[in-house]
């Protein structure tokens, strides 16, 4: 097992830490003030240098916002960067003039101007905030943060605490590889992946826990592009939630999580071990395990002698779940493209072009039914309140993550596998898989559906549906 992140080799691999940006609790009523601007962040080893960012009052990740389920939430952003940007609230069940899709349900926020982000969350959960405007090299920069939903009654734990997990392309120089953004090879294979991985913005970071403690970790997965697994040495973590919606407890194969970028996972995390142990955070990043840092118990204070009762389901959220499967609206969705699955032809812009033109003239290289990138026409349009049966094939030799904006989703038929019941915004696929999931179309507007592989979406893996 390596304990040090060199995650890609040949890549620098140094790095300091940053505790964690402060929480703040969103108050009813108050607008909070996000800044997009440039900052710097201890990435890599302590006695490294700082590497310049873009982040969230400077920030990254931002501030963790808090705010109760069910309650206005108010948000201003002041736009500092040299470009464009937005905010997406990742997972809400958002009103869509409110969801920050660049040219689809707002228009991209000038440098120096501000926009007013007011909504009232349905759902508690976790969740997180970035830009969707060049999502693939403002993310990569740093502009993301946590924003979590508190239930009126949350479960009883001792701690409640998130970990956002990064991996950044850092050079020589201790800098973000600018140079490397939109680089071709990423956009035509994996994406965008990081020698370099964090927990909330820093190298190593440790979770100081005392024997008998139950805690809640909310984990966050913000990488452009790379899928992990995350476990904890020693410990048997229960899987609560995953994309913001309850499941029914359970203990995922092996003790590891996996997250696909911008999947979230909570988990209830039971510390039985004794005083003054320490146990790793372990991150299998598919190349290897990485030590991300480790639960650290109290040298000498115990919160309880006896284990807490048994982990139940977390209070039921109000999203709307009834599926009417007797007529159901049905979609096709069929990925295409990428390196060793080249497609012929594609549309782009309301034109056909062959791949080579597209690549070299457009830096399209991917395409859903045949189209690459936002068309101008939905894929669907679909009456408020059907069911919508969504088949999508990869037919790619790379995986995606499908995200939803708008709804989420559950799985009724999988290829090679029994379908998973739970309800994500976010659907991981393999290569060579055909996934059909359905959800209630219960809110209205232009909701986008891309690729959260960042260069993919960048690539072509981009479209849109209508509901009402």
């Amino acid at each position: 097992m390596t304990t040090r992140r060199s995650v890609i080799t040949g890549l620098a691999a140094s790095a300091a830490t940053l505790p964690f940006a402060t929480r703040g609790m969103a108050q009813t009523g108050t607008a909070l003030q996000l800044e997009a601007r440039t900052g710097k962040a201890h990435l890599l080893e302590t006695g490294q240098p700082e590497t310049p960012i873009w982040g969230y009052n400077g920030r990254v990740p931002g501030q963790e916002i808090r705010t109760p389920q069910g309650k206005p939430f108010a948000a201003d952003l002041l736009n500092a960067l040299p470009q464009p940007t937005t905010i997406h609230w990742h997972g809400i069940r958002i009103d869509n003039a409110m969801d920050g899709v660049a040219n689809l349900t707002q228009a991209p926020v000038a440098a120096n101007k501000t926009f007013a982000y007011r909504f009232t969350p349905p759902d508690a959960g976790t969740y997180w905030y970035h830009p969707h405007n060049r999502t693939w090299e403002q993310l990569a920069r740093g502009l993301y943060g946590p924003f979590i939903v508190e239930e009126e009654k949350p479960p009883t734990v001792d701690q409640d605490l998130v970990l956002m997990f990064d991996d950044w392309r850092i050079g020589d120089d201790g800098a973000i590889d600018e140079a490397s953004f939109g680089n071709f090879h990423d956009l035509s294979h994996s994406g965008r992946l990081g020698n370099i991985l964090t927990v909330n913005g820093a190298f190593t970071h440790d979770v100081p826990v005392k024997a008998g403690q139950r805690v809640r970790l909310r984990l966050i997965n913000a990488a452009n592009a790379r899928v992990i697994s995350v476990g904890f040495g020693g410990h048997s973590p229960i899987v609560v939630a995953l994309d913001g919606q309850p499941v029914d407890p359970f203990k995922p194969s092996g003790g590891e999580i996996q997250l696909a970028p911008a999947q979230r996972a909570d988990v209830m995390l039971d510390c039985v071990q004794d005083v003054g142990s320490q146990s790793p955070i372990l991150v299998d990043t598919g190349r290897e395990k990485l030590e991300a840092g480790k639960i650290v118990y109290h040298p000498t204070e115990r919160q309880r002698k006896t284990s807490l009762q048994s982990v139940t389901r977390l209070p039921a959220n109000p999203m709307p779940t009834a599926l009417d499967d007797s007529n159901p609206i049905v979609v096709e969705l069929d990925m295409t493209g990428g390196a060793r699955s080249w497609f012929e032809s594609a549309m782009y812009r309301g034109k056909t072009y062959d791949v080579r033109t597209l690549a070299r003239e457009h830096r399209k290289v991917w395409a859903f039914n045949g189209i690459a990138g936002m068309p101008d026409k939905p894929l669907t349009q679909i009456a408020l309140g059907k069911t919508v049966h969504v088949r999508m094939r990869n037919g790619t030799a790379w995986p995606h993550a499908m995200h939803f904006h708008g709804h989420h989703v559950r799985e009724i038929q999988h290829s090679k596998r029994a379908p998973l019941p739970h309800w994500r915004d976010t659907v991981y696929m393999a290569p060579d898989e055909t996934i059909t999931v359905a959800f209630h179309a219960h809110n209205p507007g232009k909701w986008m559906l891309h690729c959260h592989m960042l260069a993919h979406q960048a690539g072509g893996m981009g479209t849109w549906y209508e509901v009402g």
